[in-house]
């Protein structure tokens, strides 16, 4: 994807359309054999996988070996080694077993000879039953909000890496971002919430816009650990990989649509910081749920 060919946010990082074709195609995988799956990474990206990635890639990989009338409800996923963005991963598929209300899969992501990510998903067909949930917390509304470009812009120079990689989602941080967090000093149990939706019209396929939500599920999580230390990715010198990852999918999920992402962080120690989240569609649907841990190594 030639940058040339991309609208540009107003920090010059490209955005829209033609970055959001772009995921959508990274999570489009490439059917091998019936249970394996090649992916690749996008062309501008760090040195390491984005955990996130793989996660939606191995969901992909699962989802398209059920039957149709099945949709995910539940993951739960190992991250054991650093993926290599220069290079393919392979995604292979046992299924585990199909019966008549559920499918089991396993994925194993191969890269190198070598297993970087493992993953159990449970896919269900629709079925109806009692039905409750948390409200939507408090939030302001995107529209009211500054824009990603516009909230990042005080760090810039601070967060190099993730302040200058293509957008292919709309965010907004309804409270501080991590960065100006920071500032204020450690604020232990604080929740983080930040709005976003897909740059641009994304196809009706229900696979693709969970998948969607599972990539986005990675990408501020750990932050709401970092907030009760007053610490920041980026500024202070820690080293942070997520460790594993679980979520709950409770209700259909409309990715180009706004979604609130709000997480907090219960608990860390031992070098390790556990994360939750909840996402809310922008009617106040409860939609997923999400348990990470990851590793926070001060240096």
């Amino acid at each position: 994807m030639p940058v040339t060919d991309v609208l540009r946010d107003i920090d010059g990082v490209p955005r829209g359309q033609a970055v959001l074709d772009a995921l959508v195609r990274i999570l489009d995988l490439e059917r091998l054999e019936d249970n394996l799956f090649r992916g690749s990474s996008p062309e501008v990206a760090p040195v390491r996988v984005f955990g996130g990635q793989v996660a939606a890639q191995s969901l992909t990989a699962a989802g398209r070996t059920v039957p149709a009338d099945r949709r995910v409800h539940s993951l739960h996923g190992y991250f054991m080694r650093a993926g290599d963005s220069r290079a393919p991963i392979v995604y292979e598929v046992d299924r585990t077993r199909d019966g008549r209300s559920f499918s089991t899969r396993r994925v194993t992501a191969i890269q190198h000879g070598q297993p970087i990510f493992a993953m159990s998903a449970s896919f269900q067909i629709d079925e109806p039953g009692v039905d409750h949930a948390l409200p939507m917390p408090p939030a302001p509304r995107p529209e009211t909000l500054a824009g990603y470009a516009e909230q990042l812009a005080p760090y810039r120079d601070q967060i190099v890496v993730w302040a200058t990689l293509p957008r292919p989602f709309e965010v907004r941080y309804a409270t501080d971002t991590p960065w100006a967090a920071r500032a204020r000093g450690p604020q232990p149990g604080e929740a983080t919430k930040v709005w976003f939706r897909a740059d641009g019209a994304l196809p009706p396929d229900p696979l693709l816009h969970v998948c969607l939500l599972a990539y986005m599920s990675d990408l501020t999580l750990l932050d709401s650990a970092l907030i009760s230390h007053g610490i920041a990715a980026g500024i202070d010198r820690i080293q942070l990989a997520s460790l594993d990852h679980a979520m709950w999918f409770h209700r259909p999920i409309t990715m180009d649509d706004w979604v609130l992402y709000q997480t907090s962080s219960p608990s860390a120690s031992g070098a390790r910081g556990l994360c939750t989240g909840h996402f809310f569609s922008a009617d106040g649907q409860m939609l997923a749920t999400v348990v990470q841990e990851g590793l926070m190594r001060l240096r």
